[in-house]
């Protein structure tokens, strides 16, 4: 029984983690394996919130470390401008669009896009960090509410 919930818990904290799946995937794949609804809220949460000081600090280098590369530097320059083109709420609002972004439970949206669109954009870590977390509450919220809604109706 331990293990069970153990594996749950990871299994669900590892996938929210994810790059596109994030918590988005992972609070209903916990509901689905059995987890109360909140404490698959919680083990989401804040696995999808793992990556984001990583990012925050490693995307950049990591960025300028492989444009060096002559083979990946084209793909990295679209990955740059494609982000940049979406970001533009961000880059408008600042932090504010950094919340309002990843706060949208769409995909495409959320902790790993909302990140690097700030790293990018050059939104300073004391207002894009929270605001991130923020967002991604909002996000968790809105899939757990919309989670239990559709559960009732089958």
């Amino acid at each position: 029984m331990i293990r069970e919930v153990i594996s749950h818990e990871l299994v669900v904290f590892l996938t929210a983690a994810l790059p596109v799946l994030e918590l988005k995937a992972a609070l209903p794949m916990g509901i689905g394996l059995g987890m109360n609804p909140w404490h698959a809220f919680i083990v989401s949460y804040l696995g999808s919130l793992l990556p984001v000081p990583f990012l925050f600090w490693l995307i950049r280098p990591i960025l300028i470390g492989i444009k060096n590369w002559a083979f990946i530097k084209p793909h990295i320059e679209r990955l740059e401008a494609r982000t940049i083109r979406r970001s533009i709420k961000i880059q408008k609002y600042g932090a504010l669009g950094v919340l309002l972004f990843v706060a949208i439970p769409l995909p495409g949206t959320g902790v790993w896009t909302g990140t690097i669109g700030a790293v990018l954009l050059d939104v300073r870590f004391k207002w894009a960090f929270p605001a991130v977390v923020v967002g991604n509450l909002i996000a968790g919220l809105i899939v757990l509410f919309i989670s239990q809604g559709a559960l009732t109706l089958f």
